[in-house]
């Protein structure tokens, strides 16, 4: 894992350009989806085992969204039980939503024991029920949303993204800060003030968007989801 400056030369790639890299390595090279998750949340797991080292009984609590980014988030909570640490995972959205690489990973995690928290979305006390969650929790982590969101965020995600931020606790966003738009690095209506993004594969556009770094995405670091594209792939 690198960490990523503005003065250091690194791979750049737009939302298409990120899309077209797991399509390659899924369609291309054969390796299945589940494999990439399990690389890029474990990546998210070993940063933050380094950044609470400190801590002596260390909790984080686990925001995920319904698609890809919260099946990270799954793969995170699993290699943190393993480290020894508390975690409360939070499914932020209709639980049925949860499909694919995603759902297998949730699988794991319920079979493992863990228990499985809903957050409801359409109740009038958000940021009671954010609040109640993270209560205790030495870091966030912020799985709700990838690359691919590009239309403002709702009501509901805005008050819940804007109760994560007001808990002003750190938090470690995985591979975007949610409701940070991929390409421009402006927020869709609110965004996660990271003090972490954990980024697969490349330094997002929208990362060279200089209020973006200042007020998002926190220190940035590039992570491997096990295979690097080549020159023509993300083209």
């Amino acid at each position: 894992m690198e960490k990523y400056s503005p003065d250091k030369k690194c791979v750049v790639m737009s939302r298409d350009e990120v899309r077209a890299v797991d399509q390659w390595a899924i369609n291309t090279l054969g390796v299945p989806g589940v494999v990439l998750m399990e690389n890029a949340g474990r990546s998210c797991a070993e940063l933050i085992k380094e950044k609470l080292a400190e801590a002596s009984e260390p909790k984080v609590c686990i925001f995920c969204g319904t698609g890809n980014n919260g099946g990270d988030g799954y793969v995170i909570a699993r290699h943190l039980l393993n480290y020894g640490f508390r975690v409360t995972v939070v499914i932020c959205g209709d639980r049925s939503k949860v499909k694919g690489d995603a759902k297998i990973n949730l699988d794991i995690l319920e079979r493992m024991g863990q228990t499985i928290n809903l957050l409801d979305l359409k109740g009038d006390d958000i940021p009671g029920q954010v609040i109640t969650f993270a209560a205790s929790a030495d870091m966030l982590v912020d799985g709700l949303f990838g690359t691919g969101l590009n239309g403002q965020l709702s009501d509901a995600y805005k008050q819940l993204v804007e109760s994560i931020n007001s808990e002003n606790r750190p938090v470690l966003a995985v591979d975007i800060p949610s409701g940070l738009d991929c390409d421009t690095g402006e927020p869709l209506g609110a965004a996660i003030r990271a003090k972490y993004t954990v980024t697969f594969v490349a330094v997002k556009k929208g990362f060279t968007n200089t209020d973006a770094v200042s007020q998002y995405t926190g220190d940035i670091f590039i992570a491997s989801i096990g295979v690097e594209p080549g020159d023509d792939v993300s083209h």
